[in-house]
């Protein structure tokens, strides 16, 4: 690989890894500013409803590009199993699929919407929640690959943090199949999301730090 080419990929890499602190800090902003949200009962989802409901999707579309251009980037730095790599590339098309359906209103959220889930589901809102499945399950194949190629090459801290990544987001979406609108559940699967972005953006930077050696 030229130096030239090695820039260019670590640039790419480092717009992937802005991808994770971009969207767990503007989600956590939004989740203390917006008037009558409670991340104990609303999904972060529901956020994209209401004035600057815009910021959320924006957010979503922004951070789920900017996966997808680190996928790739991981792929050309090395990382060729296409489960790897293309489980990273499904996840950010996920979010930015996503991010352009919005979920329906739900809970008391936004102000004056009724309490509980809404009687009927809209398209776009069902569409949201097939692209963020498909997304979700992207990322935990490619947890689980990365996992394996870690322990091959005897980085046990990696590969574990690899596992664990996958587990905590197969136990998010289990819970939230069984008891969406739980605080348990809620709060569990908000740690998921975390913990899948801090995996992406520590692996996209520890890829870059490689690149540019």
């Amino acid at each position: 690989m030229t130096t030239t080419t090695k820039q260019s990929t670590a640039s790419l890499l480092l717009a992937g890894a802005l991808a994770g602190p971009l969207y767990v800090g503007i989600g956590t902003i939004e989740a203390i500013v917006r008037d009558g949200y409670d991340i104990r009962r609303h999904s972060l989802s529901l956020l994209a409803n209401g004035t600057g409901g815009w910021i959320h999707s924006t957010m979503m579309v922004v951070t789920g590009l900017l996966t997808v251009v680190g996928a790739l980037a991981l792929r050309r730095a090395g990382l060729r199993s296409r489960w790897a790599w293309g489980g990273i590339l499904a996840y950010g098309a996920g979010v930015a699929a996503a991010g352009l359906m919005r979920a329906d209103p739900a809970d008391g959220f936004p102000i004056g919407t009724p309490p509980g889930l809404p009687e009927t589901v809209s398209w776009h809102s069902f569409g949201h929640i097939i692209a963020g499945f498909i997304g979700f399950i992207g990322l935990i194949v490619a947890c689980f690959v990365v996992a394996r190629r870690f322990g091959r090459d005897n980085e046990r801290g990696w590969s574990r943090f690899s596992l664990i990544t996958g587990i905590v987001y197969i136990l998010g979406l289990v819970g939230l199949a069984t008891g969406s609108g739980t605080a348990v559940v809620n709060l569990g699967f908000t740690v998921a999301v975390i913990v899948g972005w801090a995996w992406l953006t520590l692996l996209m930077v520890r890829t870059r730090t490689e690149e540019i050696r």
